[in-house]
């Protein structure tokens, strides 16, 4: 069992303000908001399944991360307005980042420019380095990434087909193929995503 807001080295750090934001008052240990979370991700999934419009629009990600999140986090769907000090950009540069995101994804598919898979990875890899909300970016993000490939004609990634709350493991794989990513080199990330 871990302390509520206590975050692992991969973890994204919530200010005092973002942990007040906490819908929930009988929620004491991280294990209890990872299943409060999960209930409300699991809704939101089919929502956004069910539904047949693009997700290369900022209304529809900022709303698809409401759902994920608006029965633990007040501030669900709302960019962050604190900085991170080990990633993400500077909040007043988010919506123009995440509108450029956008387009440049759009540009990839009218262009053809890679294979529907490192499409929409790199989308996945740009919205996580963006980092636009408080937490849940991971997640979010990689639901925006199954929903454009399944938008583009391809079925949903297994993303290590593993929980990657939990520290370790499959998780440290999807960081370093994240790092990789970094550093423009897609091919891991690619392969974890369908692993």
């Amino acid at each position: 069992m871990t302390d509520l807001f206590h975050a692992d080295d991969h973890a994204t750090p919530l200010t005092p303000i973002e942990r007040d934001g906490l819908i929930p008052t009988h929620v004491t240990l991280h294990s209890e908001l990872n299943e409060l979370e999960q209930k409300n991700i699991a809704e939101a999934d089919s929502w956004a399944f069910a539904r047949k419009r693009g997700v290369l629009g900022e209304p529809f990600l900022l709303g698809l991360h409401r759902r994920m999140f608006k029965r633990v986090w007040r501030w669900a769907g709302q960019y962050r307005k604190s900085d991170r000090t080990n990633l993400g950009i500077k909040p007043h540069l988010i919506q123009p980042e995440l509108r450029q995101a956008i387009d440049d994804a759009q540009g990839w598919i009218d262009y053809k420019s890679y294979e529907p898979d490192e499409m929409a990875v790199r989308f996945h890899h740009r919205l996580v380095v963006i980092h636009p909300f408080p937490n849940g970016n991971g997640r979010w993000s990689r639901m925006a990434a199954d929903l454009l490939i399944v938008r583009l004609g391809g079925s949903r990634f297994t993303w290590g087909s593993a929980n990657l709350q939990k520290k370790g493991g499959v998780r440290d794989t999807y960081i370093d193929a994240m790092k990789a990513a970094d550093n423009h080199d897609f091919t891991t990330l690619i392969a974890f995503a369908r692993s």
